[in-house]
């Protein structure tokens, strides 16, 4: 048996319990992996209250947590170039909040040696995410990006692969995440009334293009700055963005994307905060924490 944690019906964050489970073995083609840390994300808050990800099958109880790092602890029939001991980090679409996860062997990158387990652990989605936002956008060299929400997780990423292509980038953040935003090499802009004006005078050449991980007044702010709809990307308002004209991140995560961002982070070219770890057995108060929708940085779970 295994702990993970997990829920038996949708709820709000005092569903997810400490919860013995299988272990896990792998089919052809998969590793087993010993988790020592899991991110937390919106994906799986949506996930404890009852959305069901496109694909999934099988019913209750359910684990959350779509990325992690861990050591490889068995590998299936056919599994070449990742052997037991490997440490790696990965993703998968559930099952990341549990001592042993299951995926495929292409789903699984080499941890630098010093890549700490709690950023390899939360470095997916961030990195993943802000990657294919940016490529749907075709964020381009000498133009000017608007991203709201830019001191989370997401947002860390945007600003620095944009900075890495070339773009100006203008991010939205609390005052006191001002400081960290410049450290990013972004132009910071406190949100809130009056914000559209306050981006035209820092970027009196206009928007070319808008990345919202806000939701809200960030899109009409947007929509204000942004010429082309097509050039706004949301993480946020799914069910508004065919309507508006705008677009979500489209295309797969892969362990190259992954692999390229820990080399990245290990050589001190590519920062990711951890903002606070949270045990396995406090996954709900982990859950809390991002629901509040504020914070620097990324919450993870560690697995002892």
């Amino acid at each position: 048996m295994m702990k993970a944690a997990a829920f038996a019906s949708p709820g709000g964050p005092e569903v997810l319990t400490l919860t013995d489970m299988d272990v896990p073995e792998v089919g052809p083609g998969q590793v087993r992996v010993r988790v020592r840390a899991a991110g937390v994300q919106p994906f799986d808050t949506a996930v404890r209250a009852g959305w069901v990800p496109p694909g999934v099958t099988g019913g209750l109880p359910r684990i959350p947590g779509n990325e992690f790092a861990g050591v490889v602890d068995q590998v299936g029939e056919g599994v070449t170039g990742v052997a037991p001991g490997a440490e790696v980090l990965g993703f998968s679409t559930l099952n990341a909040y549990a001592e042993y996860i299951v995926v495929g062997a292409a789903q699984v990158a080499p941890k630098p040696p010093n890549v700490p387990w709690e950023v390899a652990g939360g470095l997916t989605a961030g990195v993943q995410t802000a990657e294919l936002a940016l490529d749907g956008l075709e964020v381009r060299e000498g133009e000017t990006l608007l991203v709201h929400g830019a001191s989370g997780a997401v947002g860390t990423a945007a600003v620095q692969i944009a900075r890495m292509r070339g773009a100006t980038v203008i991010g939205t953040g609390r005052e006191e995440n001002h400081e960290y935003l410049r450290s990013l090499g972004a132009i910071p802009v406190a949100y809130g009334e009056g914000l559209a004006g306050r981006v035209r005078e820092l970027a009196p050449g206009g928007i070319d293009a808008a990345l919202d991980v806000a939701g809200g007044e960030a899109l009409e702010v947007s929509f204000e700055l942004v010429k082309d709809r097509a050039r706004i990307l949301t993480l946020v308002e799914h069910g508004r963005a065919a309507e508006l004209g705008i677009k979500t991140t489209q295309g797969e995560r892969t362990a190259e994307r992954l692999a390229r961002y820990a080399a990245l982070y290990a050589d001190g070219r590519f920062r990711f905060l951890v903002r606070r770890t949270y045990p396995l057995e406090r996954a709900a108060d982990a859950h809390r924490e991002i629901e509040t929708g504020h914070g620097r940085g990324k919450v993870v779970l560690t697995v002892e």
